[in-house]
């Protein structure tokens, strides 16, 4: 369930990039087959609609905006790197304001994370690939902060994705009527079907059901293969190649992410103990993947 929900994700790169249309339009349509998706898999919704809920459903959809618009701006593989900051910014969110003391190793990884964006970043400075980069980086920001609220016992994820999906629809929506590069050849209906349903849809129904059998750092580890299967249907469809600075910082953020993701596992079994026994705080450092 956790692969498949991983190489679901991963198609967000090649759908935007083969739908012509402007991100924001394509948020509308992909929110609204979100909706029927998620209604359809959970048929009653407490929506109790707290501060902490509906904060988290505003970063929820400014994280997917933000995410899909950098798409079109730079690399599909970049602008997911980009996005990987988040975890990264959770730690020093614990660091700095919940006074958590970090680790050497974790400093270490902090500061591997931070040089691969640069490089990422750094890839071609042209004036479009800027903007794309400066997008994606604030998607990371606002996924951090989505994962942030929703570790407050008082929000509730699963309405948070359906109020996103909601609230984004409503807002995105009419947008579609003044996008000139709207238009439903059988090619761009097939993308976003394939958006809409498998790389949303189908991929929070998994994720939902997967995260519930196997262990939050197994699932964190193994939804590493995202970003890395990113970018190879990307490749495949649009041709589309990083830099030679952006495949570095790639290579850096992803081996950085996961070596963080896995600490805790590393540090229980030197103390002897199996990966059940990972404590709360440790479970902490899961990046969550709710689109």
């Amino acid at each position: 369930m956790i692969v498949a929900t991983a190489l679901l994700w991963g198609l967000a790169g090649v759908c935007v990039k083969s739908i012509p249309w402007h991100s924001v339009s394509i948020m509308a349509a992909r929110c609204g087959i979100g909706i029927i998706m998620l209604g359809l898999n959970k048929r009653s919704f407490r929506l109790k609609g707290n501060k902490k809920t509906l904060l988290g459903a505003v970063m929820m959809s400014l994280t997917g905006l933000l995410y899909m618009a950098s798409i079109k701006l730079t690399t599909a593989a970049t602008a997911i790197v980009l996005q990987y900051i988040a975890p990264i910014l959770v730690f020093l969110f614990s660091v700095i304001v919940q006074k958590v003391r970090p680790k050497l190793t974790e400093a270490l990884i902090v500061l591997a994370v931070f040089g691969g964006c640069v490089l990422s970043f750094a890839d071609q400075l042209d004036p479009s690939r800027v903007l794309g980069n400066a997008l994606g980086l604030l998607s990371g920001v606002t996924f951090a902060g989505q994962i942030i609220v929703f570790s407050d016992k008082s929000a509730d994820s699963n309405d948070g994705m359906y109020l996103s999906n909601v609230l984004s629809f409503i807002v995105c929506l009419p947008f579609m009527f003044f996008d000139k590069a709207l238009d439903f050849s059988p090619k761009t209906i097939f993308w976003g079907l394939v958006l809409g349903i498998f790389q949303y849809g189908l991929a929070n129904i998994c994720y939902a059901r997967g995260c519930q059998k196997i262990d939050k750092i197994e699932t964190s580890l193994l939804l590493t293969i995202e970003p890395i299967f990113n970018p190879i249907p990307v490749w495949i469809v649009t041709g589309e190649k990083m830099g030679p600075l952006a495949l570095a910082g790639f290579v850096i953020v992803i081996a950085a992410v996961t070596l963080y993701g896995a600490l805790p596992l590393i540090e229980k079994k030197r103390r002897g103990k199996t990966p059940a026994a990972v404590t709360a705080h440790d479970a902490d450092k899961e990046i969550t993947h709710e689109r």
